[in-house]
């Protein structure tokens, strides 16, 4: 089992990084969006922002480009 965290290209509200986050694990993407908005607000915003930034950097375009 060799699997890579893509961005998702079908499952994308601003660059799929969560919707890539949850075709990775198996689950809803919008339970990880959910998620990720809970931790951004109690935790503050720079740091879940700043998460997202790198993020995006750091995982790449998921190679079939399949919009729909």
């Amino acid at each position: 089992m060799n699997r890579k965290l893509y961005r998702s290209g079908k499952n994308k509200v601003i660059a799929g990084i969560c919707g890539g986050i949850g075709e990775y694990l198996d689950i809803d993407p919008v339970v990880i969006r959910v998620i990720f908005l809970a931790l951004t607000v109690f935790t503050g915003v720079f740091p879940g922002i700043l998460f997202y930034l790198l993020a995006l950097l750091v995982i790449p375009i998921s190679p079939n480009k399949s919009t729909k």
